[in-house]
């Protein structure tokens, strides 16, 4: 037996067992592809039309494609730090932070967490936020198509937002991302839905019409500052709807090996990227066109459409079925963190450690850990009172957008990978991968800056 096969065998472990002694991966490309989806495609695509609108018939796409482009180029190399020191042999990172811990050490793995942490939390937040929009937009729906469109049809969130929570404690009870293939092929099919129906509602309306709305330079504003920041909102928005480089390496986590890990996922990668930005680019473009200056917020909530009623409720009720999902793809890895640390730092707690198993009249029994219970039941409480706090669709996005781009998308996956790669200072590669990630961080800070100003705005209203 020659060394390369000796070293796959010991790489891939055997029988029931992989080769760090955990159980054995399942996960295939499907299945990755179907995680990126639904990790991507979420209360962003919403929101395209309306950046499109901001920057105009030239800056909208190619803002569009050169964020597809920044989010491959991420994954590519974020892909290859799965394992160290060796890409395909080295030992496996099973999280973003345990990468960061391996390649940079333990000061920048605390901000690397910090900021993973708070963007998978915010973007929960922002979940809770469209969710509760969705549910009003199918009563207002309604309520138009029966009372006429200038109808006083207004319908409150908190409520929503209350019973979303609800759903997601039951929810919470999924144990880990391993568990949850079928929740992200579900969500991914109602993604692929609603941006269907919000692409054909999209062409109707231009057809409708009879031309193509918008302009070159984007909606006019009151005065160049207003119109300064509403264009890097906009930017910050399309770069919240790539925001899956937070979750990748948890993703690449559940896939079985052979084939290596990293190749898979920069196969799934390139799907998913070239879908969601086909979609992504169809849904701006013709949003776009078919509302002009008028496009809103919220494509499929902010009612442009009004008829017919029931595609635009049947899309609303996409969205909330794939936000159901999506709120757990985000928000299992911060369960899963709290729990390794707990059961670290009080190993002999029962509270922690015990489960107990619950039989419920015609279910089947489950297993229940106090501790789990608790703190998801916390998080997700704490998740609604911010969405009540803050309910700024386009604003909120924007912030979530310019907290993840810079720092969790692009610096911390070229330094880890300059590090992997051994990359020496000053050669070629390190050059260009330095001024890319200084070109994002300009953007990303003008976009944060953007969007908190706008939050301010709204919140004095």
């Amino acid at each position: 037996m020659d060394a390369k096969n000796s070293l796959q065998i010991t790489r891939t472990g055997t029988g029931d067992y992989d080769d760090d002694g955990r159980a054995k991966r399942t996960g295939t490309l499907r299945g990755a592809v179907a995680h990126i989806i639904t990790a991507v495609i979420g209360s962003g695509v919403l929101s395209l039309a309306w950046s499109t609108s901001q920057l105009g018939w030239i800056g909208g796409p190619v803002s569009l494609l050169c964020c597809a482009i920044v989010t491959y180029i991420s994954s590519f190399l974020l892909s290859d730090c799965y394992r160290n020191p060796d890409s395909v042999t080295g030992k496996r990172n099973y999280s973003y932070t345990d990468a960061v811990r391996v390649n940079l050490g333990q000061k920048r793995t605390w901000l690397a967490a910090f900021l993973q942490f708070l963007t998978l939390y915010g973007t929960s937040t922002a979940y809770v936020i469209t969710t509760a929009t969705s549910i009003s937009a199918i009563l207002k729906s309604n309520c138009y198509h029966k009372e006429g469109h200038e109808a006083p049809c207004n319908y409150g969130g908190n409520l929503y937002m209350v019973l979303f929570g609800l759903v997601q404690i039951v929810m919470s009870f999924i144990p880990d991302l391993h568990s949850m293939a079928w929740v992200s092929i579900v969500a991914a099919l109602m993604s692929f839905t609603y941006s269907f129906i919000g692409l054909g509602l999209g062409i109707a309306t231009v057809v409708e019409n009879g031309r193509i709305q918008g302009g070159l330079t984007g909606v006019p504003a009151a005065n160049y500052s207003d119109k300064f920041w509403l264009i890097f909102q906009a930017l910050s928005d399309i770069t919240f709807s790539y925001p899956y480089a937070v979750l990748l390496l948890e993703i690449q986590d559940t896939l079985e090996s052979p084939p290596p890990e990293n190749q898979t996922m920069k196969k799934a990668s390139m799907v998913a990227i070239f879908i969601t930005t086909f979609f992504y680019l169809c849904c701006g473009c013709f949003g776009y066109a078919a509302f002009g200056n008028a496009t809103p917020g919220n494509l499929l909530t902010g009612f442009g459409f009004y008829e017919p009623y029931w595609l635009v409720d049947l899309a609303n009720v996409c969205i909330i079925v794939h936000l159901v999902g999506g709120y757990q793809i985000y928000s299992q890895p911060i369960y899963s963190e709290a729990e390794r640390w707990c059961s670290r730092r009080f190993p002999n707690s029962g509270f922690v450690t015990n489960f107990y198993k619950v039989k419920l009249p015609l279910l089947s029994g489950f297993h229940i850990n106090l501790f789990r219970f608790c703190f998801r039941t916390l998080y997700v409480i704490s998740t609604i009172g911010l969405g009540i706090l803050f309910p700024y669709f386009n604003q909120v996005l924007g912030v979530l957008g310019a907290i993840n781009f810079w720092p969790l998308a692009i610096y911390f996956p070229v330094e880890m990978y300059f590090v992997q790669k051994k990359i020496p200072a000053w050669s070629r590669k390190w050059i260009v991968l330095r001024t890319f990630s200084f070109a994002c961080f300009l953007v990303t800070v003008m976009g944060l800056v953007a969007s908190i100003e706008g939050i301010i705005r709204e919140k004095l209203k």
